[in-house]
């Protein structure tokens, strides 16, 4: 357990009175930690906006044990803190034990519904990832280059198959827009235990594995193992001609007008290759595909998906601040702007303005409910 999640809860007890007006907010990160640049990223982000501009203090607890995390949570309520939040579905039976006990304080669970939405102190804050992921999926299904591309789980759970589900919804529409005939999802878990949210070489493995049989572009949707999937493109950079697999072939050249960087010129003749992309997940990690600090080069991550875990945080804890909190469930999805997809200087050249206006046009489909986004096996 790192020193300074006890040492900030130790020292606002020891203030006592001084601190008693101000709003104390204590977070439980899930397995990954806070600086996973990804989902547990994002939320702490979301709650240093409140510290910044509502004034509250923010506490954290990050265990080296994940199934410690139940002591961080219990601590920040006996200390009265007057919000917790517990990051990730795993905390859920923690926070849902604790709001029944402490009642005076209010409670958020990330991914998950505590005490079943009945408790008035305690709110689940849940994502439609699936529409988010159809919008990624779609991009990859018009821009692949092989007519392959691949998604990496991190746990093989309901919460990820939505992910899963919305992402290959998306890429086999793109693909048959452009009269693939059989386009295909490869679809890959990097375990079923917690620890997939924090096994990149197990990931890089799985990457590698679906660049062989053809995949060119991979959505991660792993926790920290997707920086595994990152490293694993930025590594090989392209699929070379010669070492496709059988049945699969170069079917355009999406990319071609971006720059290449040098390193990619030298490693992948422009006439034999085609680039690999990766897809980012939960915060904008589009900035993690760049080679050479200069984002008007070759980019290797297409995009990603947002899931605006960093805006449900900050939501909440103004709630508490303004007195406005509310039990029970709040949903994040396109039509609150909960997720989306994200464009930015490190991608803009990769996609066309085509796919950027047809993208626009699924959102609005999706959100009227024209357009059904499957969030199941």
């Amino acid at each position: 357990m790192k020193k300074l999640a006890i040492l900030g809860v130790a020292a606002v007890a020891a203030l006592g009175l001084g601190l008693a007006q101000e709003i104390r907010v204590g977070m439980a990160f899930d397995a990954g930690g806070k600086n996973d640049r990804s989902f547990n990223q994002s939320t702490f982000e979301g709650a240093q906006r409140a510290a910044r501009e509502l004034g509250v203090r923010v506490f954290d607890f990050e265990p080296a044990d994940p199934g410690q995390v139940g002591q961080g949570i219990r601590r920040f309520a006996e200390e009265g803190f007057d919000l917790i939040i517990g990051v990730g579905f795993a905390n859920e039976p923690s926070i849902t034990k604790n709001a029944q006990e402490f009642k005076d304080i209010k409670f958020a669970v990330i991914d998950s519904v505590p005490c079943e939405g009945k408790c008035e102190n305690a709110v689940g804050l849940v994502f439609r990832e699936h529409e988010g992921s159809y919008l990624v999926g779609y991009i990859a299904g018009r821009l692949t280059n092989t007519g392959v591309v691949g998604f990496v789980g991190g746990m093989d759970i309901p919460l990820i198959h939505k992910f899963e589900q919305g992402y290959r919804a998306g890429a086999i529409a793109g693909m048959r827009e452009r009269g693939i005939a059989n386009p295909r999802v490869l679809i890959n878990y990097v375990g079923n235990t917690p620890t997939a949210w924090n096994d990149p070489g197990k990931a890089k493995e799985i990457a590698s594995a679906q660049a062989k049989q053809g995949a060119d572009i991979i959505y991660a949707a792993a926790g920290a193992s997707g920086l595994g999937v990152l490293d694993f493109v930025k590594q090989q950079r392209c699929l070379k001609q010669n070492e496709l697999p059988s049945g699969v072939r170069f079917i355009s050249n999406n990319g071609a007008n971006v720059p290449r960087y040098p390193a990619y010129e030298r490693s992948c003749p422009a006439n034999t290759t085609r680039p690999m992309f990766m897809i980012g997940v939960d915060a904008n990690q589009n900035y993690l595909g760049d080679t050479d600090n200069n984002p008007r080069t070759l980019n290797h991550v297409l995009t990603s998906m947002l899931k605006r875990v960093d805006v449900a945080t900050y939501e909440v804890i103004k709630s508490v601040k303004e007195g406005t909190f509310k039990g029970g469930v709040r949903e994040f999805g396109l039509n609150n702007n909960g997720v989306g997809y994200a464009l930015d200087d490190y991608n803009r050249a990769l996609i066309p303005q085509a796919v950027i206006n047809r993208l626009a046009v699924i959102r609005s489909q999706i959100i009227s409910g024209a357009l059904k986004v499957p969030d199941k096996r």
